[in-house]
């Protein structure tokens, strides 16, 4: 097995999937509801630590004026997804190789859960400012290095009849999972006087508090996919380990190899880099703008973001199987104009307040998560068994990675309109640059060698 070629079309396809760990034949409901688990769990970072607590901490009066902690914000997770653009496609590389697939996900998820535990340090005083964006950018590259692996499981728990299914459960535990939680933090600490174990809101402990309640739920929840999903095995084809900085010279003899044998697939890449990140930026900036432009309290955010779980998770959930019957495209191209015209819904009545937020924002929450989990399956479907890895480290580098892309646009546009809510027109704009790249892009292609 050691030897297969994965392009080798005299070897059976179950030959080379079941040399990868892949059961092509059945899907498992253990496994796929231990792999579901971790991103149940990835809730504490995407919907306490990114979206709907932290960041909206971060960007309260206490640690500044809003448009500057806001540009601030969007500068360091800027900063933070360059470090994944230059590293992602090489740790799905190497794990493929070496056969550590679930290793560097305990490894990355055990680092992202660190960085949720010291957010707990950062207290409501403008000097802790930098601090507190210093850990959400780790926290950001390591989580979306662990999310390449988690990804690249996908064929391991899945069929390509129930890939779409599959993902879109994974997707709706994560949202599932969000809501749970933010019920925890904000009905135990947040919202009351005096929350569990007499903790109040000075010095901002109620937020510290649930960082650390946060940490404890990924680190949990991260450990059923470590023991009911086997290791993924490598298969050969002339792919040994190499060095490092070697690894960047086979990433580039590749590319150029994907590029000559399916070069629609490149262009998906290119496109789900821009419309992913506006995705990233509808949830990351929500809270923000929430809170800033529309008047919310810290928990009326929280009680918005459970509200915007719920419709994300049912949504998503419910859309696996209009992918395995329709296909991913016609569902990522329908949710991205739902996703646009939502947007300028809320900027252009704005002064409409809380009430047109709440109408338009849950509106957008329909579409995120099925264009999210579309975008998994349309790739996946595509990628041989062994070269997981490889290939959803490039969806992450050319996707997730490409996270300054939106906190870049709108940092620039509330500086033109001088308002946070001008920043809505730049995360609209990168959702519809990567809507126009994805158009021409052939839905049906030749599977990957």
């Amino acid at each position: 097995m050691a030897d297969m070629d994965p392009g080798d079309p005299r070897i059976p396809a179950e030959a080379v999937a079941a040399a990868a760990g892949v059961s092509p034949e059945r899907t498992s409901r253990g496994r796929v509801l231990a792999w579901g688990l971790w991103d149940w769990g990835s809730a504490a970072f995407n919907a306490v630590a990114t979206t709907f607590v932290f960041t909206v901490y971060l960007t309260g009066k206490a640690f500044g004026d809003e448009t500057t902690t806001s540009t601030a914000l969007s500068w360091a997770l800027a900063a933070a997804g360059i470090v994944v653009l230059l590293t992602a496609p090489i740790i799905g590389q190497r794990t493929d190789v070496s056969a550590r697939r679930k290793l560097w996900l305990a490894i990355n998820t055990g680092i992202v859960v660190l960085c949720l535990a010291l957010m707990s340090l950062v207290r409501q005083d403008a000097a802790y400012l930098w601090f507190g964006l210093g850990l959400l950018a780790v926290g950001t590259i390591f989580y979306e290095l662990a999310a390449v692996n988690y990804n690249a499981m996908l064929t391991q728990v899945s069929t390509p009849r129930s890939v779409g299914k599959v993902s879109g459960f994974g997707w709706g535990m994560g949202y599932i999972g969000g809501i749970v939680l933010l019920l925890i933090v904000y009905f135990g600490f947040i919202h009351p006087d005096v929350g569990l174990f007499g903790v109040t809101g000075a010095d901002g402990m109620s937020v510290r508090v649930s960082m650390l309640i946060a940490a404890l739920w990924f680190a949990i929840s991260a450990i059923p996919v470590l023991f009911a999903v086997p290791e993924n095995k490598p298969i050969g084809g002339g792919r040994d380990k190499v060095g490092f900085f070697a690894s960047y010279r086979l990433l580039a003899r590749d590319i150029a190899r994907l590029w000559r044998e399916s070069r629609h697939t490149v262009y998906f890449l290119l496109s789900s880099a821009i419309f992913r990140d506006g995705l990233t930026g509808v949830f990351t900036f929500g809270g923000v703008l929430a809170a800033g432009t529309f008047g919310f309290s810290a928990g009326e955010v929280i009680v918005f973001a459970i509200a915007a779980n719920i419709v994300a998770g049912i949504a998503t959930i419910s859309s696996g199987a209009l992918d395995d019957r329709f296909g991913a495209k016609p569902l990522i191209v329908v949710s991205l104009v739902g996703l646009i015209i939502s947007g300028l819904c809320v900027f252009f009545f704005h002064a409409g307040g809380q009430t047109v937020f709440w109408i338009f924002g849950l509106i957008l929450c329909l579409f995120v998560g099925p264009a999210q989990s579309a975008s998994r399956t349309f790739l996946a479907r595509l990628i041989p068994p062994g070269r997981e890895g490889e290939v959803f480290g490039l969806y992450a580098t050319t996707g997730r990675a490409a996270v300054f892309i939106a906190p870049l646009f709108f940092g620039i546009f509330v500086a033109i309109g001088g308002a946070q809510y001008w920043g809505i027109l730049g995360i609209v704009l990168v959702l519809l640059v990567g809507l126009l790249l994805l158009l021409p892009v052939k839905a049906s292609q030749p599977q990957l060698r």
